[in-house]
């Protein structure tokens, strides 16, 4: 038995700023996928996976009780493979902010939920939030907190748009230019980021009047244009307010960058070279980075994996 695949996804923008109700825009990454499966002799990986499916089977009962409306599963049929030893295969690593658990959320819907909302039929608004509500609750079980957005992306496979928490949209994004020298990478920190712990710090962050401002009117400022910029193709003006972004980043989120890379992000915003930004909640993982000229920032970071994933 092997289930559907579905995707990593990307934040281009957005981390942090879009439980504010900031914009955001987050793509499918395809180089990273998952399905659900079942093998007669299965490794260590797919055990503890299937232990982890165990736990969320005996969550999402909950959920369906305390919120009988928003989703039902049929529980006979995922309980049946889940004791068959059904496991989620996946090549997304986790804690690097490329949506594993979102992934995972959107494999168990798209195959247990009934009456599910399905990706052929026209996406309204409405439908579009609805599965962002229902996908939210689910990946809580993983974060403690989720917008529900990483489980969205990989569901449809579409980038989307956020405009605000209740105003989001499939969207399509200028398409890539192979030839061209301006990419957005990923930039691979050596180690892993718990999301929850840095979520909580985000919100102890949040009860002090002057991060409640900085995230308004200079976090937020920045995020909201890079997003308008990347979706209508202004790449000069992109760079410009990417820039801005980067420095309020490096300014103000200071414990969600590993130390080690405090002063490449500083060479970036010096030398124009690249500019990098966080990836999902960081603390770990992936940072992301934008450069105009992909040559002059593989040699800048010439001791760092990079892995470009769009091209200007």
């Amino acid at each position: 038995m092997k289930g559907p695949l579905f995707y990593s996804k990307i934040l281009l923008f957005g981390e942090y700023g879009i439980i504010k109700d900031s914009k955001g825009l987050s793509i499918p990454y395809n180089f990273f996928k998952g399905a659900l499966k079942t093998d007669d002799n299965p490794s260590k990986e797919a055990l503890e996976s299937n232990a982890h499916l165990k736990n969320l089977v005996r969550y999402l009962e909950e959920v369906t009780e305390q919120e009988p409306k928003l989703v039902s599963f049929d529980f006979d049929e995922l309980k049946k493979d889940v004791a068959a030893g059904m496991y989620f295969d996946s090549s997304i690593p986790q804690g690097y902010g490329v949506g594993s658990s979102g992934a995972l959320v959107a494999a168990v819907y798209d195959q247990y939920a009934k009456d599910k909302i399905t990706v052929l039929e026209n996406l309204t608004r409405e439908k579009l939030l609805k599965l962002k509500q229902i996908f939210g609750k689910m990946e809580s079980f993983f974060h403690g907190m989720s917008s529900g957005l990483d489980p969205l992306n990989s569901y449809l496979s579409l980038p989307i748009l956020i405009n605000s928490q209740d105003n989001i949209e499939s969207t399509s994004i200028p398409s890539q230019n192979t030839e061209g020298k301006g990419a957005v990478f990923l930039l691979d920190s050596g180690s892993t980021g718990e999301t929850a712990p840095m979520v909580q710090l985000f919100m102890e962050k949040m009860k002090q009047e002057g991060f409640r401002a900085m995230l308004k009117n200079q976090f937020i400022k920045h995020t909201d244009a890079c997003v308008e910029d990347f979706v209508n193709g202004n790449v000069k003006s992109l760079f410009g307010n990417l820039k801005q972004l980067s420095h309020v980043v490096l300014d103000n989120f200071k414990p969600m960058i590993p130390a080690k890379f405090h002063q490449l992000w500083q060479q970036g915003i010096e030398t124009n070279d690249y500019y990098l930004k966080l990836c999902g909640s960081g603390g770990g993982g992936y940072i992301l980075g934008f450069t105009q000229d992909i040559d002059k920032a593989q040699s800048a970071l010439k001791d760092y994996k990079l892995e470009v994933v769009y091209n200007f």
